[in-house]
This record gives C-alpha cells, structure tokens and sequence, in this order.
C-alpha cells in the first residue's frame, strides 16, 4: 500500500541556548545560541530540521512557508523548493529567508527519507561511509588554558585538525597560534578563521608569520565579501597554506561568482544557511565544476549525510557550540569516531529525534 506523501503541516519550535563560556571572534561576541526547529508532518510521520539562526526566522516560517508548502507531495522537494524561493521574492535571498528555506528544505529531505523507509544518506546516494572532521572553537575569548585544553582534547579524541580563532587582537594572535601548536603538537593540522576582521596588508604579513607555526588554512583573512582581496591572499600567502571562505553564501549565484572569481583555494557552504540539502548539493556540483573542493560549515549532524553523498566534499567544521547543542538535545547525534563522522544508517531518515524534556526549558516565549 502506498504511503500519503502530501504534506500536512509544518511545526516550528525555537531554543536558544546559553554558551558555556562567553566567547567571541575576530567581529563578533556573543553568550548564546538559537536554533530554529521544523518539523514537516506527512501520513502520521514527521521529519525534522533546523537552522541556527535569529527567532524572527521561525516567524517568517509560520507566516511564509506553511501555505506554501502544504498539500504539496514530499516527494517533489524540488518543487517545495522552488515555491519557497518563489515566495520570498521581495524579501531578499540572502539572511533570514534563506536559513528560513534551509530549516524547512531539511526537514522535507529527513521527511522523504522516512516515507521511503530508507536512511537519509542512502537517499541522497552514498559516495563515502563518513566524513573527516576538523575540530572548531579556540575562540579569541578564551585563556590560554582553555585554549590549550580544547584543541588538545580534540586531538586526544582522534581528531587530526584543529581550528582556532584569530583577529580580535592582532597584535596577540602569533603567539596565540604559537600556544595552539606547542598544544597539539607537529603531527596535527591547525587552521585560523579571522571572520574577515584583517585588512589586506594585515593579513598578508599574519599569514607569513602563522607559517612558521604550520598553519594550513586561512578562513576569512579579509571580509569574505572581498573576492579581490581573497584572491590577493590566495595568489599570495605561503606555499601550502589554503584561503577559504563562502560560509556566508546563500545561493548559487555567490557561489558561483565567488568560484568564478578564483578567491578561495577551498569553497565553505553550509545547509542551514544556503537554503538546506537542496542548496548544500548545488554548491558541491558547482565546486566540483571548478575543481575546488568544498567543506560543510557547522552545524555537524545536519551536514553529515549530505557530505556523505556530494563528491567534492573534502570534511565537516565539528563547530564547539553546535556539537554541544546537538548532543544537549538531540538522540541520535551521528557518531564520532576516529576524527570521522559516520551518519546514521540504522533507521529512516537522518535518525535525530529531539528530547522533548531537556529542550523545553531553552524553549523561546
């Protein structure tokens, strides 16, 4: 007998947590998270999504999204897509509305997935069984010891690559990288994200000096909004230290031009921000077209399976705050063993459920 496959409703929750320590990077500070919740409702199963992102995006989701995507058969997401972006056409794709697209786009695919009784990793086609992770926190908020203690915890976990951040205080930031590297060691991987808070010339001369400390990735050196002075960067910094950027892309067409403009040595997307799984496998044919690979950023147990199913993929930002979030109030979190993420394969859909009871008391007003 076949399955109802047209789409009841949408559900939207909001929690924001509390960090566990203030933290900050080279632009910005903050003392907490918000993640926005979708749960997408089809013949008496329910597939759930998210986003991190501000409460007016759940708004927009009750008032935008519900009409438009109800009725519709969850196996077409492309369509529900479509009629989603279609939807905001005055608003503007980048921001708000398409985190908003991405809470629910991803809750469509952990929705088909359950409807087709399959794991949502062999939905979407595996191409590999996990995913390398890198280790992300070393916020410029922290001490020294607390420095010292994330990075070497990563690494004592089996993790290969740490990434630590940089540019709130320039003027410290060699010897910050110096304590990261003396923590880790010679054999682990270190990469710095300034989140864009360098200029130009700043950063070309940070760049020669974190070298010295085996720095192989640059993040964000200059405002990602810069190509030419990514590109700078790309044309200019050590042999073997890699420029990356585009976390802040929201559709194709600034991944596009982004890749067009030869500014990043690595292309980031991430699939709460680029209007979900649908947009995630369009940034990876796009760097796969441009032979530049592509890593997830944040949110690991949203990117897991998709970054199990797109070629380009290189590895996933195991992000502090997200994977604390994820583990305070998912079941079902994908496994990290051995630096690797490895996706659920167990059951339907991505295998996370939200525990009702711990959430509730970070639940919004």
């Amino acid at each position: 007998m076949t399955k109802p496959t047209s789409i009841e409703r949408i559900n939207v929750s909001v929690y924001t947590i509390p960090t566990d320590v203030p933290e900050s990077d080279g632009t910005l500070e903050w003392d907490k998270t918000t993640l926005v919740l979708v749960e997408a409702m089809a013949g008496g199963l329910h597939g759930l999504g998210y986003t991190y992102a501000n409460e007016a995006t759940a708004l927009l989701i009750r008032q935008a999204f519900g009409d438009v995507v109800r009725g519709r058969d969850v196996m077409d997401i492309p369509q529900c897509w479509a009629a989603m972006v279609h939807s905001i056409r005055n608003l503007g794709r980048p921001g708000i509305a398409s985190m908003a697209i991405a809470a629910v786009d991803n809750a469509l695919w952990d929705l088909k997935a359950k409807v087709l009784d399959v794991p949502l990793a062999k939905l979407l086609g595996v191409i590999r069984h996990s995913v390398p992770v890198y280790g992300s926190g070393g916020f410029t908020s922290y001490s020294d010891t607390q420095l010292r203690a994330q990075l070497s915890g990563w690494v004592d976990s089996g993790i290969e690559m740490v990434k630590m951040k940089v540019g709130r205080h320039p003027s410290d930031d060699v010897r910050r990288v110096g304590v990261a590297r003396h923590a880790i060691g010679n054999e682990v991987s270190l990469f710095v994200d300034a989140n864009g808070a360098y200029s130009r010339k700043q950063a070309l001369e940070l760049a020669k000096a974190f070298r010295d400390y085996g720095v192989t990735w640059f993040e964000e050196p200059v405002s990602s909004d810069d190509w030419q002075g990514l590109r700078l960067l790309r044309d200019r910094a050590p042999a073997g230290m890699e420029i990356a950027a585009g976390e802040y892309g929201y559709d194709s067409v600034y991944f596009r031009r982004m890749l067009q403009a030869e500014a990043v040595d690595v292309l980031q997307a991430d699939a709460t921000r680029c209007a979900g799984i649908s947009g995630f496998l369009v940034a990876g044919a796009l760097s796969e077209s441009f032979g530049i690979p592509l890593s997830a950023h944040t949110a690991p147990a949203m990117h897991v399976d998709v970054c199990c199913a797109v070629q380009a993929v290189r590895h996933l930002e195991y992000f502090h705050d997200h994977a604390r979030i994820e583990h305070m109030l998912f079941d079902g979190v994908p496994e990290l063993r051995c630096g690797r993420l490895y996706p659920n394969t167990r059951e339907p859909g991505n295998g996370l459920t939200l525990r009702t009871s711990d959430a509730r008391r970070y639940a919004a007003a």
